[in-house]
């Protein structure tokens, strides 16, 4: 059902865009539209995760300079079914992650210093699970691509003050009133459609995250630490480029007030509820079998405990 909605919704988002090209410059407008929408999700699709994680410093790190963490995401994918994904530390003391690149077999996962230091071993293996699921359920593609036509509508919205106004605009019969509501109501509309994309494939990635780590508790429990800390603790190069909150595993953007009118994320409550009511269900059935947080000796330290950094 899930993937049902998000390819209706992407289906949406690409008319919209098509109509507002054909508004502004009929046919031709519209074919423009689509041929531009079609060249910005092919430089999405090869270049957008080396974007992301540069426009965040993240850092690559292996099992020399990270062996408790990257040994961690070693095993999830392994239980996943997926290829190891390159793994990076982001400097950043908001506790948060996501998951970026075009595939499986491109993925990379991200994890800021701010978790690592902040959660438990189990809260850190149900986070890294859960993105590891939206690289299983190909979200990070999804999500690119919907942020990308987003945007597109935007821009397209803004032409259409100077080319969608004129008298002899058939197509937009409304003139000058027409041209107006197409730029404030068109990115509106994509921006309330790439939200629910967004929160359906959240719920998603939290379910089959939890199958992954094996106990729905442990990504509860970080997504209740995580929520209250991103309330806190600012992410700045976030809020520089919000059109990002969206690949994290909570809205980096909750520290400021306007940010919740539009979210990219279901409710934390909502989503630990769900999680909760899986956990019983589990404990009612055959349940999963758990993922030992680490397979090393030593672990993430817990909060309040050792700050030894488990990257090196």
């Amino acid at each position: 059902m899930n993937y049902m909605k998000t390819a209706i919704l992407l289906a949406g988002l690409m008319a919209l865009f098509g109509a507002v090209g054909f508004l502004i410059g009929g046919e031709a407008g519209m074919l423009i539209a689509l041929g531009l929408a079609a060249a910005m999700n092919l430089f999405a699709y090869w270049n957008s995760d080396r974007m992301v994680l540069s426009m965040y410093g993240a850092r690559e790190v292996d099992a020399r300079t990270a062996p408790e963490f990257h040994g961690l995401v070693a095993e999830l994918a392994q239980r996943a079914g997926l290829p190891m994904p390159r793994v990076y530390v982001i400097d950043n003391d908001q506790p948060n992650a996501f998951a970026t690149g075009r595939n499986p077999e491109n993925a990379a996962v991200a994890a800021t210093t701010g978790l690592l230091h902040s959660l438990s071993r189990e809260e850190i293996a149900g986070v890294m699970a859960h993105e590891l699921a939206h690289v299983k359920n190909r979200d990070t593609l999804i999500m690119t691509i919907t942020a990308t036509l987003a945007g597109a509508i935007g821009m397209l919205a803004n032409f259409a003050m100077f080319f969608g106004g004129s008298s002899d605009n058939r197509n937009n019969p409304l003139g000058i009133i027409g041209s107006i509501a197409i730029m404030i109501l068109a990115p509106i509309a994509a921006m309330l459609v790439q939200m629910a994309i967004s929160r359906s494939r959240e719920y998603a990635a939290d379910r089959m995250g939890a199958e992954i780590a094996g106990d729905p508790t442990w990504l509860a429990s970080a997504l209740q630490r995580i929520s209250g800390a991103a309330e806190r603790i600012p992410n700045e190069q976030a809020e520089r480029s919000p059109a990002t909150a969206h690949m994290f595993i909570i809205n980096p953007l909750h520290g400021r007030g306007m940010d919740n009118l539009f979210s990219t994320h279901p409710s934390t409550e909502n989503r630990v509820a769900a999680l909760m009511q899986l956990a019983a269900s589990v404990r009612g059935g055959a349940g999963y079998r758990a993922a030992p947080a680490y397979s090393g000796s030593s672990s993430v330290p817990r909060s309040g405990g050792s700050r030894r950094r488990p990257w090196g």
